[in-house]
């Protein structure tokens, strides 16, 4: 089919959304202009419909007058065909579109002009159809890439003034007033509200807000005012790289892609070479050319680009920015899924698990005395041991004297009693008689004394993400292999191990061990999916076949990664997997289904159980189901009305659907 105004946008030059010439007037006009109804499209299919009318009334016997007005209406409707049909000749292209002008031009040598121009009228009304659907999709897509507020509300000596988010800097404080989209990413340092972050994070209900609580640019503050400090602007913003996804996405070509173009360019010269095989064999020319019409290429050649379009916004829409279609690919066809312990299975930050005093000690005594020793401490033990000190309500003062000893514990003085915090190495040095027989633990015990006496033992652990069980049960499930990889004590990562079901567990791990783990695998012939959150787990994260970062997780990590998951949730880890290969199959679906339409339709045409009519018909209609098959992976409109705006951006290049027959 022709290349119509949609397509030419498709594969035209396009401006970034980050960049300041990208305007929304400019972007809604160029998005307009690519997926409305053109008023000379309609004025075209109008025309040929009428004459194919007209021909049809008028009958076979037509007279030398009205063949040669028939010529002429074919060649003026069907001008876009022929068009793009000389431009595929002058750059030796083979393409659909040379196929569909040389069967009309045929039908119209053989005095066969109703079907010309039936055949014309199908394929404009087809493309207009393509247009539709393509636009629908690719306007589902650009809803996520919204543009953000344009000015922000800035706190200055207590005075607030509205600016440009361009004037805006880091650390700043910014006003989200209730109702309002928020321009940046940041800390909350005042105010409590509701905010709805379903278009970041994918959760459906609104997220409490107070300080020390995390917002993203563009979502949306419900109800209180927010006093929130910047931490990242513009393109370094959540949002901004969700924005930067889809671009690339839109740029890049995935493998499958270009398999899907050769093919494409394989069936013209496939439906040629039949055509004259044909033509030999039974010297009919309407065979011949049905031959020519029922072979298309369209459902993989526009459909492919569109499946990889929509998989990526509605992995973007559950919380997962994928890097582009090529990691999109791959990341269907993994096999072995590794991950990292802290920050990634758990939340990396430990809390005290359970107090366990000892005889004639209460719980409340044991717990009292370690807040008020490790209170002047600045160690992730202590912070959970005061914090849930403070959640019980146990009133607690501080030290006269402390001292820290690293790796073994804290020492205070207290309440005019000396106190210790810390391992039961670091206890009997200083002649602390332990009996505690509480066993062996694989969570991280602390013993504390007071006045030389033992008075029990707090566990602190890392605790493990709510859904790190089902997630791992989901991706065994689905056929994958699962190993903890993690640098943490053999015992501890055994016990994680075994809580989430994994398949192995390779702990006490340096960072170029974790790498060598990963070489050995892939070196293996296995497609392996690294899933981590810190420094120490960027280089295993570029060597595997893919990787995956957790939102919460270093720059560095992000960086390294070829997905990075918004909000640390591992069930976008378990989607995002069943989004990749539902785009797999889709395309796969594409194309047997496009092999086998041609290859019977080609069989019963080169028999003459086709006319030229039918032919058409079977060519359009089984390229639109190929095309609306792929449109079923872009986002709902549910989800474009999420973010609140109409305005339509153009995005840059789509990926090339230069076969748009």
């Amino acid at each position: 089919m022709p290349e119509n105004e949609t397509n030419r946008h498709i594969r035209a030059e396009g401006v970034s959304i980050l960049s300041p010439e990208s305007t929304p007037d400019r972007e809604a006009e160029s998005s307009e202009h690519a997926h409305g109804l053109d008023w000379r499209e309609m004025v075209r299919i109008v025309f040929v419909a009428l004459a194919a009318g007209a021909f049809w009334f008028a009958g076979v016997h037509l007279s030398l007058a009205l063949v040669v007005a028939g010529v002429i209406c074919a060649l003026v409707g069907g001008y876009p065909i022929f068009h793009e049909a000389i431009e595929n000749i002058v750059e030796r292209r083979m393409t659909m579109e040379l196929s569909m002008a040389i069967a009309i031009l045929a039908a119209l040598a053989i005095r066969e002009v109703f079907t010309a121009l039936v055949i014309t009228l199908f394929v404009l009304v087809a493309e207009v159809l393509e247009g539709l659907t393509v636009g629908r999709g690719r306007r589902a897509i650009r809803h996520l890439v919204e543009l953000l507020p344009s000015t922000a509300i800035v706190g200055e000596r207590g005075v607030w003034r509205e600016v440009g988010v361009q004037e805006v800097s880091v650390g700043d404080v910014v006003l989200i007033k209730p109702g309002s989209r928020i321009p940046v990413d940041g800390s909350v340092v005042g105010g409590h509200s509701f905010v709805d972050q379903a278009t970041i994070t994918g959760e459906s209900m609104p997220v409490e807000k107070n300080p020390g609580k995390e917002v993203y640019a563009g979502t949306i503050n419900q109800s209180g005012a927010l006093e929130v400090r910047v931490e990242r602007l513009g393109k370094d913003t959540t949002f901004g790289k969700i924005i930067q996804a889809v671009e690339q996405a839109e740029q890049s070509r995935a493998p499958i892609q270009r398999i899907a173009d050769r093919l494409a360019g394989y069936l013209v010269y496939f439906a040629f070479g039949a055509a004259i095989l044909t033509f030999l064999v039974t010297h009919n020319i309407r065979s011949t050319i049905s031959v020519i019409i029922v072979a298309g290429a369209c459902g993989i050649a526009a459909g492919t680009p569109l499946a990889i379009l929509g998989a990526i916004g509605r992995a973007a829409q559950q919380g997962a920015i994928i890097k582009g279609g090529l990691y999109l690919e791959k990341l269907a066809e993994v096999d072995t899924i590794l991950l990292d312990k802290t920050g990634t299975l758990t939340f990396g930050t430990p809390e005290l698990a359970d107090v366990r005093p000892a005889p004639q000690v209460s719980a409340a005594l044991l717990l009292k005395t370690a807040a008020m020793a490790e209170a002047r401490s600045e160690h992730p033990v202590a912070k959970a041991i005061l914090k849930k000190a403070t959640e019980l309500g146990i009133a607690h003062g501080g030290s006269t004297r402390f001292e820290s000893t690293p790796g073994m514990g804290v020492s205070a003085v207290c309440e005019g009693e000396e106190v210790l915090v810390g391992s039961a190495n670091f206890l009997a040095e200083q002649g602390v008689s332990l009996a505690h027989g509480n066993g062996q633990s694989t969570d991280s015990e602390v013993f504390v004394a007071r006045g030389g006496r033992f008075l029990g033992t707090l566990v602190v652990a890392d605790r493990l993400r709510p859904e790190a069980k089902e997630a791992m049960q989901a991706l065994k499930s689905m056929g994958l292999r699962t190993v903890l990889l993690t640098g943490d004590a053999k015992a501890v990562a055994e016990d994680v191990g075994k809580k989430l079901g994994v398949d192995e567990v390779a702990a006490e791990l340096l960072p170029e061990e974790k790498l060598q783990y990963v070489k050995r695998l892939t070196e293996a012939s296995h497609l392996v999916a690294m899933v981590g959150d810190g420094v120490n787990d960027a280089p295993a994260l570029a060597q595997a076949t893919v990787g995956v970062a957790m939102g919460s997780g270093t720059d560095v990590a992000q960086e390294s990664a070829d997905v990075v998951l918004i909000g640390s949730d591992l069930s976008k880890l378990v989607e995002t997997l069943r989004i990749a290969r539902r785009c797999h199959r889709t395309i796969m679906q594409n194309f047997v289904g496009t092999l086998v339409v041609d290859s019977i339709g080609v069989g019963m045409a080169a028999f003459g159980l086709l006319n030229p009519l039918l032919a058409a018909f079977i060519h359009v209609s089984s390229e639109l189901v190929f095309i609306l098959n792929s449109a079923r992976l872009v986002p709902s409109a549910t989800l474009a009305k999420a973010f609140g705006g109409q305005t339509a951006l153009a995005v840059g290049p789509a990926v090339s659907a230069t076969k748009t027959a």
